[in-house]
């Protein structure tokens, strides 16, 4: 049973009284409109879009035991760990893809879901992703001088933690329509998710037998960029106002199983090599937005946002 709401404090007026004249009225009660309701401010804490983002956090933690564990004198075991790894960073990725879309199709969104996103985020997409580079690729190249990886990978994950800072302040200072629209500097989980599909691009590569020696010096520069990226005023589609409701769910069902057929079956080539690709093409669409036509920017973002909706 809920408890009811205490009254609000009331306030009497009482009029002055002469001699010779009728008693006054009953006192007049005026409402106090200063006082607060305590119901107003309840937290409000919604079950299934924090579900999701607690499972975006297991997965992030998972990401980083695996990275741990990792035993760099088995090379099949430290192989094996590593992608572990990587799959739980881009499982960490569908969560939160989810939670936000969960919440706004319900009506369930709030700040404590915005604020444990962010949190949840920063571990899986910020944390993660530089401890895996610095165990992957830093801790090698930079044997001489330990000192630049842990700076090249305190970069990434300072500049993540600012970019989701300042998504929560604009929100808060009443800009978020503006940033409901578009992302202001490149999401962290699309920069976690091209930071791990390289990754995962140049394993593929060395399974293959092709030479990534050198590739690998690649890494600290791209994801040095990233970090500015993130934290830079490029604007990117965030693909929020996507309405899922189809015309033809039927239709949509179908392409949906096939999609995630091929995905099941081709996961060795597209995971290594397309995703690096598309994430690659969202990164540079940022730049050669603003010099394209509103008419072209809006059927290229509608059709994308049919196709593969993406979310913070």
């Amino acid at each position: 049973m809920r408890a009811m709401k205490p009254l609000k404090q009331s306030r009497r007026v009482s009029r002055p009284h002469t001699e010779g004249a009728p008693e006054p009225a009953a006192p007049i009660i005026v409402p106090n409109e200063t006082a607060a309701d305590p119901g107003d401010a309840k937290l409000k804490i919604y079950f299934l879009p924090n579900l999701m983002t607690a499972g975006n956090l297991f997965c992030g933690f998972v990401a980083l035991t695996k990275i741990v564990e990792a035993d760099m004198a088995d090379k099949v075991a430290y192989a094996r760990s590593i992608n572990e790894a990587l799959i739980f960073i881009l499982i960490a990725c569908v969560f939160d893809l989810l939670d936000g879309r969960v919440a706004r199709m319900g009506g369930k969104e709030s700040p404590f879901g915005q604020e444990f996103d962010s949190l949840a985020d920063l571990i899986s997409f910020g944390a993660a992703p530089a401890f895996l580079m610095h165990r992957f690729v830093l801790k090698d190249i930079t044997f001489p001088a330990p000192e630049a990886g842990w700076f090249i990978a305190s970069v990434y994950m300072v500049c993540g933690a600012f970019r989701l800072a300042r998504f929560n302040a604009l929100a808060i200072v009443g800009d978020e329509k503006a940033a409901s629209k578009d992302f202001i500097g490149f999401p962290i989980p699309a920069a976690a998710g091209l930071v791990v599909s390289i990754t995962m691009f140049l394993l593929w590569c060395e399974k293959k037998e092709f030479t990534t020696e050198n590739w690998r010096f690649v890494l600290p520069i791209i994801m040095l960029f990233l970090s500015f990226m993130m934290v830079g005023n490029v604007r990117y589609p965030s693909f929020k106002s996507l309405n899922l409701k189809s015309r033809s769910p039927f239709a949509k069902m179908v392409g949906c199983v096939l999609f995630f057929g091929m995905l099941y079956f081709f996961r060795r080539l597209i995971l290594p090599v397309f995703l690096p690709a598309m994430l690659t093409a969202f990164l540079v669409y940022g730049f050669i937005r603003p010099r394209i036509s509103r008419a072209m920017r809006r059927e290229i973002e509608d059709e994308f946002a049919e196709d593969a909706p993406m979310d913070n």
